[in-house]
Formats: structure tokens, sequence, C-alpha cells
């Protein structure tokens, strides 16, 4: 596969972030199972420099936010949030997690995420409502284990 066409069919595992694909082509890779390929994603995503880590964190939509209101979520992240019921929310869930996402954000300077398929509107509420209270360095670990989690669901959705 060219460096072209890997980036064009991985490029969006990471939110918004090709350049993650692009390391894991450059490694030369050939990956012989979506679990491979994705430790390998991986990797180029935990050797980049915070700042870099930071824009991936970025990249990611708020839940059940604006983005979502008005149809601008990627393909993947809208079917992800669907999958949760976020799409469906009671008035008082959507208002609870906007609140949940302007305190999340002003703490940490990123947007929530979390690997949400396969879980509930209450399980999605009740782990934000832990989270928000965390310190910034656990957060942020936690924030990149979810990305690289939503990157595995993603793969897995691709290869199977």
């Amino acid at each position: 596969m060219t460096r072209q066409d890997f980036v064009e069919r991985f490029g969006g595992v990471f939110e918004h972030s090709p350049w993650v694909a692009e390391g894991a082509w450059e490694e030369g890779l050939n990956p012989s199972s979506a679990a491979e390929l994705h430790a390998r994603m991986c990797a180029v995503l935990k050797s980049a420099p915070h700042e870099r880590q930071l824009g991936v964190l970025n990249a990611h939509p708020d839940l059940a936010g604006k983005l979502a209101l008005a149809g601008a979520l990627t393909a993947e992240s809208t079917a992800e949030q669907a999958s949760a019921g976020l799409d469906k929310c009671t008035p008082e869930e959507f208002d609870r997690l906007q609140a949940l996402n302007a305190a999340y954000k002003a703490k940490f300077g990123f947007p929530f995420i979390m690997a949400v398929k396969g879980r509930t509107r209450a399980e999605i509420i009740q782990t934000f409502e832990k989270r928000v209270n965390n310190d910034i360095e656990t957060e942020f670990v936690t924030a990149l284990r979810q990305v690289e989690r939503i990157a595995l669901l993603r793969l897995n959705d691709m290869l199977s």
C-alpha cells in the first residue's frame, strides 16, 4: 500500500490527526492484524511531544455538543455517539452534559474523551462526573488512553 493510500484509509483512526497514520507508515509497517496496527499507531502517538498529543485531544468533539447538534461530526464520531444514545438525550441529560463539557474544558483545556461505544448515557455521565475531579496529569493520561481505545475500536470495525 502506498503512503497516500495508507493515510487515506487509516488517517481518520485518530480523530483529525493523519500524522499518526503517516508516522506508522514511515516505520515500514506491514501489519498482520488490527491489534498490531493499533500498537504501532499508539507508539507514534506516545512518542510525540506533549503539544502534539494535546492537539490530538483537542481534535475530539464534545460529547453531545454543538458539532453533534449541527451534524458536523466525523462519520465515526457520529456513529459512536449514536451507539451510546447521546443523540437521544433527555433535556436534563443534555443540560448536564453541556455543564460538564464546560467545566471540564475550563479545568483541563481539552474536551472530555471517552470511548462511548457500548456504554449507556448514564455510564457516560457518571464517568464524566468522576473524571472532572481528576488532576491535570491523571486526566491527560486518561484521555490519551481513551483516544487509544477509540482508535482500536475504529480499526476493529475497519478491518473486521
